[in-house]
């Protein structure tokens, strides 16, 4: 596991692994066991993410098995460009034209989250604001001066950084109070953050497809590993018996 985080280190440009240490983190309540959440982020990813993000390691058939979505189904709503079940999940985007238009390749996001981590993607996508001094007019307070647009300010609308005065010590002061969206955006700041949730319980299963079946096998030995822990010591009992 090492060698692919630092794998994938050298591959990531160097400002997205050093960017936004000190931000608090915001926890994301994902849930694998939940194949509509799964399914949904599956549909964002595909819609908002797929045109620059690849996840190269991933391979839509596995995707629509795990996640319980008919074949049929996946290659109408889910690909775009022909490819056929089997194959891995990549997009057409040339990676020289991505460098100048971005400054550098996007990053392959099949491991981003066991990279980063679930609640830093959770709060990544929350923390996007305008700012028409970036080439893309937005920053984001996670990532300062990240290189790519908001990809789900459709939904979210336009966020902005929000000030309001409040009364402290007699003296009237406006205080920052947190990013809010001017509502144009197709869902309300309750529903975007449980569509963002989603995206991150995708993104979390992409980077481990067989964690559930992982998770149940490993309880399976430790429950054999218990019995044969009591059988040996039955045995070892019996077998000291005569000597003591």
């Amino acid at each position: 596991m090492r060698k692919i985080i630092f794998v994938l280190s050298l591959l990531l440009p160097m400002g997205v692994m050093a960017a936004g240490g000190n931000v608090h983190l915001d926890k994301a309540e994902y849930d694998l066991t939940d194949k509509a959440s799964l399914q949904t982020g599956a549909k964002l990813f595909m819609n908002y993410c797929l045109g620059c993000h690849q996840t190269q390691y991933q391979r839509y058939q596995r995707t629509f098995d795990d996640l319980g979505i008919p074949v049929d189904l996946g290659q109408e709503y889910l690909q775009f460009t022909g490819e056929k079940p089997g194959e891995h999940i990549k997009n057409a985007m040339p990676a020289e034209s991505a460098a100048k238009w971005f400054g550098a390749p996007p990053p392959d996001l099949t491991l981003v989250a066991r990279v980063r981590g679930a609640d830093w993607i959770y709060t990544y996508l929350r923390s996007f604001y305008a700012d028409e001094s970036t080439k893309f007019g937005v920053n984001n307070l996670v990532f300062p001066d990240v290189g790519m647009p908001h990809a789900l300010q459709e939904l979210q609308g336009v966020p902005r950084k929000t000030t309001e005065k409040m009364l402290v010590d007699g003296e009237m002061v406006e205080r920052y109070v947190g990013i809010k969206a001017d509502g144009s955006g197709e869902l309300s700041a309750a529903e975007y953050d449980t569509a963002v949730l989603d995206l991150v319980n995708y993104l979390v299963y992409i980077g481990e497809p067989s964690r559930l079946q992982s998770e149940q096998i490993g309880r399976w030995v430790m429950i054999f590993l218990l019995v044969l822990l009591v059988l040996v010591y039955l045995l070892k009992k019996e077998y000291w018996r005569d000597v003591h």
